[in-house]
């Protein structure tokens, strides 16, 4: 059933329909008759109610986690209910129906934290919890990285390049993924979190990090096998 929230996309089917029979309607008129559909006066009633609507649906930053990304702003993340245990959330504020869009598309947000390694060092840990995506289109998955005093990355994954069991799309239910890393003796830092990568909605819950043995194989990016740059002018090709 459609709804306030549901208006420019519905606004978009009748304008395109309307075309279809040679009748030439502007997306804001096409606004207006989908504000009388629901009884209101005017577009400009309209956006109020859908307003007041997504405000009362606005996210609470959970305790001890952190906003990042590119373009964060074009993502709402955090609980629905402070100090409810449960799941959060990321979702994109735009969708392909969206001017903003094309602008906002290949944009990411992150829920994450960052942390001093100095209990870790020396040890593997293992990053465990559960997504579940609605209409994601482009990706969602956990991440983590380990970093040194200066800065420098010492390992990270994001299973962005895995062929098994990486990142997630689509409209998914809960589904458990993991990352392990090694955290050497020169590490500073550890961050994770989970992100969105374009748009749709993305859950997490149940959070685990644990340190394992050496029996549990790590899951980092595997380092390129090239010592040095080669092939530059593409004179051989296999």
């Amino acid at each position: 059933m459609r709804t306030y929230l549901d208006a420019k996309v519905m606004a978009k089917s009748l304008r395109q329909a309307l075309n279809e029979q040679n009748v030439h309607f502007t997306h804001s008129k096409c606004l207006e008759l989908v504000a009388q559909q629901f009884g209101l006066a005017d577009w400009n009633t309209l956006a109020s109610e859908i307003e007041q609507k997504l405000q009362a649906k606005t996210l609470k930053l959970p305790e001890g986690w952190i906003i990042s990304g590119s373009k964060s702003d074009a993502y709402e993340m955090g609980v629905e209910k402070a100090g409810q245990a449960g799941a959060a959330l990321i979702r994109s504020k735009y969708s392909p129906d969206d001017s903003a869009y094309e602008d906002k598309k290949n944009s990411f947000g992150t829920l994450m934290q960052n942390f001093q390694a100095q209990n870790y060092l020396g040890k593997r840990v293992r990053l465990r919890a559960e997504l579940r995506t609605i209409k994601v289109d482009g990706a969602a998955t956990l991440w983590m990285r380990v970093d040194s005093l200066k800065g420098s990355v010492l390992s990270f994954d994001n299973m962005e390049m895995r062929s098994q069991e990486g990142t997630l799309s689509g409209t998914q239910e809960w589904i458990e993924r993991q990352i392990v890393l090694n955290v050497p003796d020169t590490a500073e830092t550890i961050s994770f979190g989970f992100y969105l990568r374009g748009t749709g909605q993305v859950w997490a819950r149940n959070f685990e990090l644990i340190d394992v043995g050496n029996d549990i194989e790590v899951t980092e990016r595997p380092k390129p096998e090239l010592l040095k740059p080669s092939n530059l002018d593409f004179a051989k090709a296999s």
